[in-house]
């Protein structure tokens, strides 16, 4: 087709349709789903660079949130509660009935929302919409966000998201695409060079959850602030490493919510650079340690390291760490963020 954008049915969960969104703009194509507000396709120079599923099914049953737009709160927050205006909240432990995981069990990336497109001029955009009930997954508050999916200048990618609650409330939006340079799907993500703009990492315990402390990434396996191959020390004997099973880490970029290049990532066997702007205060790198999913694009199996991830974020466990930046979202305040992927050669 010669639109710009256009949406296309994909299949139907609950009785009613999901829409695939398909954006194009210079080098770029991107598709995006209804279901979950998931990035299915990221074409950059005629290649895919993100994994996923070639059908709703696929998303359907899937258990790593390809693609997904991740909330209410992204991430973890230990034991499933926290105080909020001396109330305690509890809100659920999905992962491992020992923590709460990106949302709870139906989070939503498992939710269907409303989508329209807003632009199908040279910059094409699809905003989407969704109403988090007071109550939801033990969240307070009726939540309202929305998701715009636009593409900029015709090689960059941006996520611009906004919320507003009628109750103060906790918050953490994040989109969890997995990310493979190559362009070749088969392929690992090992030899792919990173640079990360942090001078610390905040170092989790056995349960993943952050113990408080930043720490110096200085002589470390996660210091990214000069350009390596993510495969260079990700086998070093160290304790984070072995916790996470990898990198599976948030980087602080800092406590300010101003615009920052976060993060270049450059794939030697293709020569393609992508270069991640964001205005929250961290980012999860994750090297997908444990992803392992039949039936990925063309059918082939999604495996561990064959992607990665970077999830834009306020830190995890923010609601039980008064040190960290707060994630709280005071009711009639409206909250907006953006994150860029910017790609070139």
């Amino acid at each position: 087709m010669d639109r710009n954008v256009y949406a296309e049915e994909w299949g139907v969960v609950g009785g009613v349709p999901v829409k695939r969104f398909v954006l194009r703009s210079g080098k770029l194509r991107a598709a995006v789903l209804s279901y979950g507000a998931a990035l299915q396709m990221l074409e950059y120079d005629g290649q895919d660079r993100i994994l996923g599923y070639d059908t709703l099914a696929g998303y359907l049953g899937d258990g790593s949130y390809q693609g997904a737009a991740v909330g209410r709160y992204a991430n973890r927050i230990a034991d499933g509660k926290f105080t909020l205006n001396g109330r305690i909240c509890d809100v659920g432990r999905n992962e491992k009935g020992i923590g709460h995981l990106h949302g709870g069990e139906v989070g939503f990336d498992k939710r269907l929302w409303t989508a329209e497109i807003v632009d199908d001029g040279e910059e094409p955009a699809v905003c989407f919409s969704l109403l988090a009930a007071d109550g939801e997954e033990g969240y307070p508050g009726n939540l309202s966000v929305t998701l715009t999916y636009r593409l900029v200048g015709g090689d960059a990618l941006r996520l611009t998201y906004t919320a507003e609650s009628d109750q103060d409330t906790v918050m953490n939006l994040t989109n969890h695409t997995y990310f493979n340079l190559n362009g070749r799907e088969e392929s690992d993500i090992l030899d792919t060079r990173v640079r990360i703009a942090a001078e610390y990492i905040t170092p989790v315990d056995a349960r993943l959850i952050p113990t408080g402390e930043l720490r110096p990434v200085e002589g470390t396996p996660f210091d990214f602030r000069e350009e390596k191959a993510i495969g260079r020390d990700i086998g070093a004997p160290d304790e984070q490493l072995r916790l996470g099973l990898g990198y599976d880490h948030n980087f602080v970029l800092g406590s300010d919510r101003r615009r920052r290049h976060a993060v270049s990532a450059w794939s030697p066997e293709s020569g393609v650079r992508m270069d991640c702007y964001t205005d929250l205060p961290g980012v999860q790198f994750y090297t997908a340690n444990v992803l392992g999913e039949p039936g990925g694009k063309g059918g082939r199996p999604l495996r561990k390291n064959q992607g990665f991830c970077l999830e834009t974020q306020f830190f995890p466990d923010s609601p039980n760490q008064p040190s960290f930046p707060s994630p709280v979202l005071r009711a009639g305040e409206r909250y907006e963020s953006t994150t860029e992927y910017c790609f070139s050669r």
